[in-house]
């Protein structure tokens, strides 16, 4: 836990959005993220598989065959990921976590992983100061206690409802790609980040303040992370992501859950979130992906921060994850990628969020805690204890780190610097606001 004394030491020198809007690379990235969109299209209930077309819009023609097709093929595609499970363990937040055999997890259903164990833990880098895996509680599932036994991992079960919730059932999972949009200011993604680049990087760390934000549209999402970046922002960009998330569309709640996400493609073949395919190989039995985050901050009351490290081991040049006080969660094997199999060259750190305009107006959709930056420690969310990891898997902190807020007036960002944080920035906003309409 942190208090407020911690963060004022130091007096650091603040830093704002505006004093970086010249670094063209970082809006290349935006840019392009602004080609991905989340979720949006309309849910289809069970209600509609099942009943009548007494209540179609007067547009739609009811199809029982094609339904019941549809159904029949979200059943198989349930059977294929979720698998076998030796126990089941109910959170208090509705979800079910299967403790799956670590050999059955989905990353095995890969022909390049077919037959093989996940591999020993790495040499993490020099300068790590989160190596005893200490028996914490971060998500909500392992509050009465009860974990997954050795040897197997946990997996949040995915369920009809989840599937149906999605614009396509061919990219559940997956983020969706949109036609090329050059103009970052028109578009529904919106950003307060941090980054560093030109130079190669082999990793990063940083720890993030965990909120609930307010989501005011089913097909929006609010999400805080770090990205490890490679390749040009064509069709060829490799990123590794991970963070917390609060996507209704996803996981059917307001809860912020801890996500990962990966591509080799620019999000267009390749990919997934969490364990949603065959690639990330879990090798931890504490922490399931797309679990709920337990606790969580208030504001002016006790703050939370998760830790998060991705770095790439120098012995078999998979990239590895670390959650919480020393926590390896598992590994991206090096083949899955083009880019980043040799390094990355691009760290970027903050938050994003889709504004979807249902309403005719900008999304009251929160970033953060919902505070602007300047509203600092107890209201604002931060990021703190920025570092990367050099070629020779050394943690270092940044130097020349830049800021970009693409919609100021709805949500901004500021950096600073002391002995007790490191490098660290505050970052987010309501939304729609009188500057913000």
């Amino acid at each position: 836990m942190l208090t407020e004394e911690t963060i004022r030491k130091g007096h650091p020198k603040i830093m704002t959005s505006s004093s970086s809007s010249s670094n063209s690379i970082i809006f290349s990235f935006v840019a392009f993220l602004l080609l991905v969109s989340s979720f949006s299209t309309t849910v289809v209930s069970e209600h509609t598989l099942k009943g009548s077309s007494q209540n179609l819009p007067a547009n739609q023609t009811f199809r029982p065959k094609q339904e019941l097709l549809k159904l029949k093929k979200i059943r198989s595609y349930l059977k294929k990921i979720n698998k076998p499970a030796v126990k089941t363990i109910q959170s208090p937040d509705g979800d079910l976590i299967d403790c799956v055999l670590s050999h059955l997890q989905p990353a095995f259903d890969h022909p390049q992983l077919k037959g093989m164990k996940p591999l020993e833990p790495p040499k993490r880098p020099k300068g790590n100061d989160t190596m005893n895996e200490m028996a914490e509680s971060l998500q909500l599932w392992t509050v009465s206690g009860e974990l997954c036994p050795e040897g197997t991992v946990p997996i949040r079960r995915t369920t009809e409802k989840d599937i149906l919730r999605t614009s396509s059932f061919r990219r559940f999972g997956r983020k969706i790609r949109r036609g090329v949009r050059h103009d970052t200011l028109s578009n529904d993604h919106e950003h307060a980040v941090a980054f560093v680049n030109g130079d190669q990087y082999y990793g990063a760390k940083a720890s993030i303040n965990v909120w609930t934000p307010r989501v005011t549209d089913q097909y929006e999402f609010s999400l805080s992370q770090l990205w490890v970046i490679s390749g040009t922002f064509g069709n060829d960009l490799n990123t590794i992501e991970a963070g917390w998330q609060v996507s209704p569309e996803l996981y059917g709640d307001n809860y912020p859950r801890f996500f990962t996400y990966w591509t080799t493609d620019a999000y267009q073949a390749t990919g997934c979130y969490n364990l949603l395919c065959s690639g990330f190989v879990q090798t931890n039995n504490r922490i399931a992906m797309g679990a709920a985050i337990s606790p969580r901050s208030n504001v002016n009351g006790r703050q939370f921060d998760i830790g998060i490290m991705i770095w790439k081991d120098p012995k078999h040049g998979h990239w590895w994850l670390e959650f919480g006080s020393g926590l390896l969660v598992g590994y991206w094997p090096d083949f899955l990628f083009s880019h980043l199999r040799k390094h990355a060259s691009m760290i970027q750190f903050g938050g994003e969020i889709v504004n979807s305009r249902s309403m005719g107006y900008h999304t009251s959709t929160q970033m953060g805690s919902g505070h602007f930056a300047d509203e600092g420690f107890g209201k604002a969310s931060y990021f703190r204890n920025l570092q990367v990891v050099d070629w020779d898997n050394n943690l270092i902190p940044l130097s020349n780190l830049h800021l970009l807020a693409d919609h100021p007036n709805c949500y901004d960002i500021r950096a600073g610097k002391n002995n007790v944080w490191g490098n660290y920035f505050y970052y987010g906003g309501p939304g729609r606001n009188s500057r913000c309409p």
